[in-house]
């Protein structure tokens, strides 16, 4: 199932469901409800009468409740790590790392992404998502897709230069990326993505895709995760009850930012660039960069 937060020039941001290219609204006052009810309950009460695609307005999803973001795909850990003139810690093999942050400045698709004045290297991030749907404490990663309602695109905006000062004092990031997260367009239950599993707990063989201006600047996909979506959450679980609506990310996918293709020397986003992040079966994740840069 395909779950959207919608609008019309009538109505106000509402969940819906997308049935052939049609959205169904859904009688819950906001997707962490729909979330809560489980996508099989919340289903059976989508609307008959319905819009279609092409004539409403999407929102990011949901918001979150927290916004935890990995960093579990190899090949970018390994190039941000060269591009610092360093090998890749140790401890990166031990366990799946993560950081907080973020969980109310929120967009969705076709959402003007501000360009923060204290920054002059504005970056994207090509990731995947997962919205946890079951509340649980101490989740064994084989068990962790029975926790997660389904999964979305998401853009981990980042300033590259507040960033790199932020990490050498070791703490962090936070200003750096606290400026925005974009989702979208949908979120995708498993079902969805069965034939596509890779043979791990929420990991499925999905092409990634992010263009910039209509030229396509990274490539990867969604199998390549070294640490597996149940990995992070087991790690995340410990002693931690997750809870519905809480959003986990992948980290950037190999070759997923400008940071990477780069060398993080730039060239950097502009105003007036737009970004579009393409997953197989999760959709386009469109966004243009607004304000000025300084």
């Amino acid at each position: 199932m395909k779950f959207v937060t919608f609008s019309t020039p009538q109505t106000p941001p509402q969940p819906g469901l997308v049935k052939e290219n049609r959205v169904h609204p859904l009688p819950y006052a906001d997707m962490r409800a729909v979330i809560i009810a489980g996508a099989d309950e919340a289903a059976r009460h989508a609307s008959k009468a319905s819009f279609p695609f092409a004539e409403v307005r999407l929102h990011s999803p949901l918001r979150p409740t927290t916004l935890r973001d990995g960093y579990a795909f190899e090949t970018h850990v390994k190039t941000a790590n060269a591009n610092r003139g360093r090998e890749v810690p140790a401890e990166w093999y031990k366990f799946p790392i993560f950081y907080f942050t973020n969980p109310n400045n929120i967009f969705g698709p076709e959402d003007e992404i501000p360009y923060p004045p204290y920054t002059k290297e504005m970056d994207y991030e090509l990731e995947v998502a997962a919205v946890i749907g079951k509340p649980g404490m101490d989740i064994k990663a084989e068990d962790a897709p029975k926790h997660i309602f389904g999964y979305t695109i998401f853009n981990d905006w980042s300033a590259r230069d507040i960033q790199r000062e932020e990490m050498k004092v070791g703490l962090g990031p936070a200003k750096g990326k606290d400026f925005a997260s974009a989702f979208g367009p949908y979120i995708v239950t498993a079902e969805e993505l069965a034939d596509k599993s890779a043979g791990r707990p929420g990991v499925y063989e999905l092409e990634m895709r992010a263009r910039v201006n209509g030229v396509e600047r990274s490539r990867g996909n969604f199998k390549d995760m070294y640490w597996s979506f149940g990995d992070i959450i087991a790690r995340a679980s410990e002693c931690v009850t997750l809870l519905p609506g809480d959003v986990i990310g992948s980290g950037t996918v190999g070759t997923g930012c400008l940071l990477e293709l780069t060398k993080a020397q730039g060239p950097w986003l502009n105003h007036g660039d737009v970004v579009e992040l393409e997953i197989e079966r999760l959709g386009v994740l469109k966004n243009t960069v607004g304000g000025d840069k300084k």
